[in-house]
This record gives structure tokens, sequence and C-alpha cells, in this order.
């Protein structure tokens, strides 16, 4: 077997008032920095608003008013059905996903980019199951600002929602337009690459699918070889942890948010290889709206 130091947390990403290093105020952090000062903490959750809330108790009741966002108190109060037990919830500004203790997961809110995973862009003024998961118990959800994404109890990872920046994972044609226009050299060898494959019936030519609204679930393969245990969001990415201890992040990188030393954005997900390096293990992760932050543990032979 092997010990373990005690958790440390790093963070990257935007830290222009000193989010992970109050000392050195940037406005993006491109590698992983361990944090100035921390307490003994074992579970974090951030975001503009509120961003995750854990429930118990048998029966959930939210105070909800017109729209399906949550308010602070009556007279908006209005009961969810009775038949919902809650397992935990993630919130984002215009929508919501819950998590159920049976492992179904339920959507409601603004739709407009997929973000309830439906099938369609309308909204929902009541939780909602979600019916392509059916039959697949859930264990972990979690919001962007507009994408959304869960962890089965196998370790499998689903996303849907919006895609401009390549949070979901899948081919993006806005992030794929906007690193040619910055002059990315390999930016046409990323784009044949990454874009699925199709034949035209008219020519027999190959053509890319590019996905900028993904309205259902889809299974993300972000390691072949291992499952996952842990996912965040952040705005406009995305970041999950495996049982190896390996870290995944991809989507919106303009502020380092993905931890990869550099600033650019991807539609693939990406291991962080600092960790690796530095023999560490990630047991957990944070989004904020624009930075990341992870729990390591560094493991000793």
């Amino acid at each position: 077997g092997s010990n373990a130091f005690p958790m440390r947390w790093f963070g990257f990403g935007f830290n222009a008032f000193g989010q992970i290093n109050g000392e050195k105020l940037a406005e993006g952090v491109t590698s992983p920095t361990e944090l100035t000062s921390h307490a003994d903490g074992r579970h974090a959750r951030t975001g503009c608003k509120v961003h995750f809330l854990l429930l118990s108790g048998p029966t959930l009741n939210l105070p909800l008013v017109p729209g399906g966002y949550i308010g602070a108190k009556p007279p908006f109060y209005r009961s969810l059905s009775p038949h919902l037990k809650a397992k935990s919830l993630a919130l984002s500004a215009e929508h919501a996903v819950l998590l159920g203790a049976s492992g179904a997961v339920y959507t409601w809110g603004l739709g407009r980019h997929g973000q309830l995973g439906h099938g369609g862009l309308t909204s929902e003024e009541e939780p909602r199951a979600v019916e392509a998961l059916g039959g697949m118990p859930m264990s972990y959800v979690a919001t962007g600002s507009w994408h959304s994404v869960c962890i089965s109890d196998g370790g499998d990872l689903y996303v849907w929602g919006w895609n401009e920046s390549g949070q979901l994972g899948l081919p993006s044609r806005g992030l794929r337009k906007a690193l040619q226009q910055q002059g990315n050299p390999h930016a046409a060898d990323i784009c044949l690459e990454g874009g699925m494959q199709i034949k035209s019936p008219q020519d027999g030519k190959c053509e890319e699918v590019f996905i900028s609204i993904q309205a259902f679930p889809a299974l993300l393969d972000v390691s072949p070889s291992c499952e996952l245990m842990a996912v965040s969001c952040g705005s406009r990415h995305t970041a999950a942890v495996t049982t190896t201890g390996d870290l995944y992040t991809w989507g919106w990188g303009e502020y380092g948010q993905l931890g990869h030393q550099s600033l650019m954005s991807t539609d693939e997900p990406q291991c962080v290889e600092f960790f690796r390096e530095q023999k560490m293990r990630v047991i957990d992760v944070v989004c904020g709206p624009w930075n990341t932050f992870a729990a390591v543990k560094e493991e000793v032979a």
C-alpha cells in the first residue's frame, strides 16, 4: 500500500482579485498553483450565485418563484412533488439540475441552450425527469452557465446543453473559428482531427459535424481506461476527476482555467499533466466561473 500526505489545494485560472494567489494578482494563472492559505476543508463549491447544495431528508421542498428560480422565503414558496426525494442539487443562474435519491435526474428553468436535456429548447417551471437517462442511476450532477453534466454509478459522464466553447467536450465550430481567427497555426489540424466525419449523400465526400447545442444527454469518453468520480463546471468549461486520480479539463480557457500552461481553449478533454508530473493524486475538483480548484494528495510509495 501507500501513504498520503494531508489534502492540499491548487488553483488556476482567473486571479484578478487574488482568488488563487493574493500576492501576485493576474488575470490568468495558467498552471496549477498551491493556494497561499487554506483551511482543512472537506468540501467546497463556488460560483456566481448558489452553485451546489447538499440536501438530506426524506422529502425536498424548495421555495420557487415563477420561471423556475429559487427564492429565499415565502410568499413565493411553492413545494415540489411530495414524491420527489433529493440527494443533491446543482444550480446555475438560469436552470437547476436535481439528483434524486434513486439516481434519477430532474431539470427545470430556462432551456434555450438545451441545458435541460429534454430534446428541445423550451423552459420548464417544474422538475422534469430527463427521460434519456432513465434506467441509468446517476451519482453526481453539476451545471455550468448553460450546460449540464452528470456521472453514472458506473463512472460514465453524460453532457448536454451549450457547446459554443467546447465545454461539452464535443466538436465546436465556434471554438475552431475562434482559433483560426487568432492565427493559431494548428487550428486546421485540430479541426481535421476533432470533428466527427460523415459522408455527404451527394458526392460521397467526408464532411465535419459540429455541435453547438446538444439538447439530449450525450455519453462523453473522457478517459478510455478510467471511470470518473467527480465533475464540476465553470461558466464555459468543465473539469472531471478519474478514479485513478487524474484531472481532465476542457472548454473555454482564456484565463488559464484549464491548467494546461496556456490560454488556449479546447473541445477535447485533456489531462492536466502537472499533477502527474508531481506524483499527486487529485481527489476532488471545484470550478468557479473562470477558474478551477483541485484537491490533491501526494502519493508516497
